[in-house]
């Protein structure tokens, strides 16, 4: 899980809600965080204790009492060890290298889901439905990252966009080739493909760690060569100041500008058309979605159908 960003284009907004924090500590939606909305998503469907979320040091007020969060969502389990803290933030590039290198350290053969931490979701069931679907998919093609795109009901700017390719199984496995990976093209590019049917980039991708790490060395061989480097002391005591001195040196690099769009031949597309998704970057965008909840009574029903999912998860571990 990635929460190591800065949340500046919403700084304005968190400000005037009495909130001076990144957005994924503010509570814009309801009385817990993004962050904790997304734990409790994905513990939908991973174990919290196989959960890595990544973070930035400066933000170690926020994130500290998260952990009390993990531990509740999984019968009071430390899980401190879960959290991998950058000394800076570097862009999701490095963020996602550093975490996908600590696990090949802890099981090489693993294969691991990638979430922001700041997005909303009209139905977290059905997003975490086909998140499993996409671990399936990722165990028969190897090579494969599945990446979620997210039908669009317009044109609307600031996304990524999928120019999907053929079917990989059928259409009715919703699993395709990418053509071309936009990200956030200009308003004319975005309803020129939008009505050739492109779907976003809601950034929940799913690989094999093999996959993972063979994408980041295709497209950003320096970033690889760098963490490949400090392999032998990652999970002892001389990560931390090695690390330290391994990110000095890094430049900031955005995971979907840098790989994501110089590699669509590697990925693949499981287009998800039956739910909503924002991914709150801008305020306007939060004021509607705020308006819309309201107007739906969505909260509520959201919130019961997580506890129920949650209920059903906790009988099927018993």
């Amino acid at each position: 899980m990635l929460a190591g960003g800065e949340g500046k284009r919403l700084r304005r907004l968190t400000r005037r809600l009495g909130h001076d924090v990144p957005k994924q500590f503010c509570p814009l939606l309801d009385r817990e965080t993004l962050l904790q909305l997304t734990l409790r998503r994905v513990a939908l469907a991973i174990d919290p204790a196989r959960t890595f979320t990544v973070v930035t040091r400066v933000h170690q007020r926020f994130f500290s009492p998260l952990m009390a969060e993990l531990s509740e969502l999984d019968s009071g389990r430390n899980l401190r060890g879960n959290l991998v803290i950058q000394p800076d933030n570097r862009g999701t590039a490095a963020a996602i290298a550093y975490a996908a290198f600590r696990l090949a350290e802890m099981d090489p053969a693993a294969s691991v889901a990638l979430f922001p931490s700041d997005h909303w979701f009209s139905d977290d069931v059905a997003v975490m439905r086909s998140v499993e679907r996409a671990f399936a998919m990722v165990s028969e093609f190897r090579d494969l990252t599945v990446a979620l795109g997210v039908a669009a009901p317009r044109p609307e700017a600031g996304y990524g966009w999928f120019e999907l390719g053929a079917p990989i199984l059928d259409d009715a496995a919703g699993l395709y080739e990418v053509r071309r990976f936009w990200e956030k093209p200009p308003a004319e590019t975005t309803r020129a493909i939008w009505n050739a049917g492109a779907y976003r980039n809601s950034f929940i991708l799913v690989a094999r760690v093999p996959a993972l790490l063979g994408l980041i060395l295709k497209t950003l061989p320096r970033l690889h060569a760098a963490f490949n480097s400090i392999k032998p002391v990652l999970g002892t005591m001389f990560e931390a100041q090695t690390v330290e001195s391994l990110y000095s040196d890094l430049p900031r690099m955005e995971f979907s500008q840098r790989v994501l769009a110089r590699s669509p031949e590697a990925l693949a597309v499981l287009a998800v058309s039956d739910l909503e998704w924002s991914d709150l970057g801008d305020p306007q965008r939060v004021l509607n979605l705020l308006k819309c909840i309201a107007r739906t009574g969505q909260r509520e029903q959201l919130a019961s159908a997580i506890r129920a999912a949650l209920h059903r998860r906790t009988r099927r571990a018993a």
